[in-house]
Protein backbone atom coordinates (compact mmCIF):
# COMPACT_ATOMS: atom_id res chain seq x y z
CA UNK A 1 0.00 0.00 0.00
CA UNK A 2 2.52 1.76 0.00
CA UNK A 3 3.26 4.71 -2.72
CA UNK A 4 5.80 4.94 -4.79
CA UNK A 5 9.08 6.49 -3.21
CA UNK A 6 7.78 6.40 0.39
CA UNK A 7 11.24 3.97 2.51
CA UNK A 8 8.53 3.56 5.38
CA UNK A 9 4.64 3.31 5.88
CA UNK A 10 3.36 4.35 9.46
CA UNK A 11 0.03 3.18 10.11
CA UNK A 12 -1.18 5.10 12.99
CA UNK A 13 -5.26 4.75 11.99
CA UNK A 14 -7.40 4.44 15.02
CA UNK A 15 -4.89 6.58 17.41
CA UNK A 16 -5.99 10.24 18.11
CA UNK A 17 -4.28 13.80 18.76
CA UNK A 18 -1.33 13.70 20.00
CA UNK A 19 -0.52 9.70 19.40
CA UNK A 20 -0.12 10.02 15.33
CA UNK A 21 2.06 13.11 16.15
CA UNK A 22 4.01 11.64 18.45
CA UNK A 23 5.04 8.55 17.03
CA UNK A 24 5.64 9.95 13.26
CA UNK A 25 8.10 11.92 15.23
CA UNK A 26 9.80 8.63 16.64
CA UNK A 27 9.83 7.46 13.32
CA UNK A 28 11.45 10.25 11.71
CA UNK A 29 14.06 10.39 14.35
CA UNK A 30 14.77 6.87 12.82
CA UNK A 31 14.81 7.80 9.35
CA UNK A 32 18.27 9.06 7.46
CA UNK A 33 18.03 12.68 5.74
CA UNK A 34 16.53 12.78 2.88
CA UNK A 35 14.66 8.95 3.18
CA UNK A 36 10.59 9.28 3.21
CA UNK A 37 7.96 8.52 5.55
CA UNK A 38 4.53 7.93 4.59
CA UNK A 39 1.87 7.75 7.42
CA UNK A 40 -1.69 6.94 7.51
CA UNK A 41 -4.17 7.91 10.15
CA UNK A 42 -8.02 8.33 11.04
CA UNK A 43 -7.82 11.20 13.32
CA UNK A 44 -9.85 14.35 11.53
CA UNK A 45 -7.07 16.94 13.07
CA UNK A 46 -4.46 15.55 11.14
CA UNK A 47 -4.41 17.67 8.36
CA UNK A 48 -3.64 20.85 10.58
CA UNK A 49 -1.33 18.77 13.41
CA UNK A 50 1.29 17.60 10.63
CA UNK A 51 1.35 20.86 8.46
CA UNK A 52 1.87 22.51 12.07
CA UNK A 53 4.79 20.00 12.58
CA UNK A 54 6.06 20.44 9.68
CA UNK A 55 6.51 24.12 10.08
CA UNK A 56 7.99 23.62 13.45
CA UNK A 57 10.10 21.16 13.16
CA UNK A 58 11.41 21.90 9.59
CA UNK A 59 10.89 18.59 7.91
CA UNK A 60 9.23 18.50 4.59
CA UNK A 61 5.95 17.45 4.17
CA UNK A 62 5.75 16.26 0.45
CA UNK A 63 2.19 15.32 0.54
CA UNK A 64 -1.36 15.49 2.57
CA UNK A 65 -4.41 13.85 1.20
CA UNK A 66 -7.74 12.97 2.57
CA UNK A 67 -8.56 9.50 1.50
CA UNK A 68 -11.99 8.55 2.24
CA UNK A 69 -12.32 8.56 6.51
CA UNK A 70 -8.37 8.34 6.22
CA UNK A 71 -5.60 11.03 5.77
CA UNK A 72 -2.28 10.10 4.08
CA UNK A 73 0.81 11.89 4.48
CA UNK A 74 4.29 11.83 3.37
CA UNK A 75 7.30 13.64 4.79
CA UNK A 76 11.11 13.33 4.05
CA UNK A 77 13.78 14.31 6.79
CA UNK A 78 15.54 17.17 5.96
CA UNK A 79 17.91 16.83 8.97
CA UNK A 80 19.06 15.12 11.99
Amino acid sequence: MSEQGAEDVLDVRGLSCPMPIVKTKKAVDGLSVAEQLEVLTTDPGSMADFEAWARRTGHKLISAEQVGKEYHFRIEKTHD
